[in-house]
């Protein structure tokens, strides 16, 4: 479904990603683990041209698309194909969690405002927020927002949905919300590729891990293979300090 080639980006002097490839197949959730500031948000800001690389190539549904060079018209129908999920939720806040939900389709695909309602209360029910579709961002938990974000993503019938940290800013219990409704996409056969710092759901759901460290991909394998038996030294540290417990991924 995606395939990225040699992937590079610089901030100023700083190589933010050193030729990463990676291949995504339909139905695959991929884990991106690693420590902060291996370039894990660049990835997927860069896969989602949220942020434009310096070079390299992203093929998409047999479609190519030079990652440091392409039209605004190329763009707007490529993230069409494409949900992402934020870590701060993004919600409008002077718009409820339906109008939040709906603004892409009655906006952005010109929808008629009652077939976007429908498909927006749907993907509302599936993430277990269909009776708040009348609140407003303020009035809800942090894990509801999330929850919210990602029924907006869900309502565009994405080809892939993109994670950002989604739980980074949660207690644990907003986080197991969050979690959960994951889970279930992911059991739907939802293309995934989360960057995340939760690992009992990298262990458990995704299919592959890719573990990046200083702007490279260190290693990638199942996700049973990561865990159970990493092959490079910088996996073996990384998964080392979690077990100690000591500070993660922003």
């Amino acid at each position: 479904m995606i395939e990225l080639r040699n992937i590079r980006k610089r901030f100023g002097p700083r190589e933010v990603l050193k030729n990463i490839s990676l291949k995504v197949n339909d139905g695959d959730v991929i884990a991106i683990l690693g420590p902060s500031g291996s370039g894990k948000t660049t990835l997927l800001r860069c896969v989602s041209f949220l942020t434009m690389a310096d070079g390299g190539e992203i093929e998409f549904d047999g479609e190519r698309f030079q990652a440091d060079h392409i039209s605004r018209k190329d763009i707007l129908r490529y993230r069409r194909r494409i949900g992402f999920v934020f870590q701060d939720y993004q919600l409008f806040a002077n718009k409820t969690a339906l109008q939040n939900v709906t603004l892409g389709l009655t906006v952005g695909r010109k929808m008629a405002k009652a077939e976007a309602e429908a498909i927006g209360r749907n993907a509302l029910e599936k993430v277990g927020m269909l009776e708040w579709s009348d609140s407003y961002p303020s009035q809800l938990s942090g894990g509801q927002q999330q929850r919210v974000s990602i029924a907006r993503a869900i309502a565009l019938s994405p080809s892939v949905i993109l994670f950002d940290e989604p739980t980074s800013a949660l207690d644990p219990k907003l986080t197991g919300e969050v979690l959960d409704v994951m889970k279930r996409l992911a059991d739907e056969g939802t293309t995934m590729i989360v960057v995340t710092h939760e690992m009992e759901f990298a262990r458990r759901v995704a299919d592959r891990v890719v573990f990046m460290e200083d702007g490279l991909v260190v290693e990638e394998n199942t996700a049973e293979e990561f865990f159970a038996n990493p092959r490079d030294p910088r996996s073996v540290d990384f998964l080392r300090g979690i077990q100690r417990g000591e500070g993660q991924t922003e």
